[in-house]
């Protein structure tokens, strides 16, 4: 039976390696974006030439209505997703005492309440359907550890966290799975800017993470062989901060 995944922030980094690594292992993609809809398109050309089918649905995580309508939708005409991985998110990176209002609503409308908007139109239909499907949400070692400058984004990503672990209990029962990953300094656009030289001190690996060792561990995720893995955040991030 052909599988299909629904990726969130697909259009680019990790988002888009993931996409690739799952085409490339035999799953149909849902591609989704916000605003870069040639980057997506660039993207559904490289995963058909994977011999596997796309889409590209385009929406904002952070406006609850047009989630709901859109995902709504798109589940009527297509059926409901075997996966969905929770990637796309924003930063907005200040010191506290210089954090703007915007800065701060922005991070966790996005990030935090995406988690809500984007699942609630799935989660039950996916029940109804009686799959045993696979939720992945993307926290950050900011989640895990705080980060200078990120009070927003590490609180965010740290709720992310808790709802995934109290959504894995609440669907344990029909065997639907809810992990999360937590990415360390992966290279990607995102982290272009940092100073590398300086960032890989502090990483025990003395390297950035490549964003096809964070797909990786999704493809394992989203198979039959992690059937029992469920309610768990597992780093990808070369020892730091451990």
């Amino acid at each position: 039976m052909d599988k299909t995944v629904l990726i969130t922030g697909s259009s680019r980094g990790i988002g888009k390696e993931t996409a690739l690594y799952l085409a490339k292992n035999g799953y149909d993609i849902v591609l989704h974006c916000n605003s870069n809809i040639k980057n997506a398109e660039e993207t559904a050309a490289l995963i058909h030439e994977c011999g596997r089918r796309t889409r590209i649905l385009q929406f904002n995580i952070a406006d609850r209505e047009q989630c709901k309508k859109i995902l709504t939708d798109d589940i009527k005409t297509h059926g409901i997703y075997y996966g969905v991985i929770l990637n796309a998110g924003i930063a907005k990176d200040n010191v506290f005492p210089a954090m703007e209002d915007n800065e701060w609503d922005d991070v966790i409308n996005t990030n935090l309440n995406g988690f809500y908007n984007v699942l609630k139109p799935i989660v039950m239909p996916m029940i109804s359907a009686r799959i045993k499907g696979r939720i992945i949400t993307m926290s950050s070692v900011s989640g895990l550890a705080g980060n200078r400058g990120q009070v927003n984004y590490s609180a965010s990503k740290a709720g992310i966290i808790g709802a995934t672990k109290s959504l894995a209990l609440e669907l344990a029962k029909r065997g639907i799975t809810v992990n999360c990953v937590a990415p360390g300094v992966i290279e990607t656009d995102m982290t272009q800017d940092l100073p590398a030289e300086e960032v890989k001190k502090i990483i025990p690996m003395k390297r950035f993470g490549q964003a096809k060792e964070v797909a990786s561990l999704i493809n394992y995720l989203m198979s039959q062989d992690a059937t029992y893995i469920t309610g768990q955040v597992i780093s990808v991030n070369g020892g730091l901060y451990l």
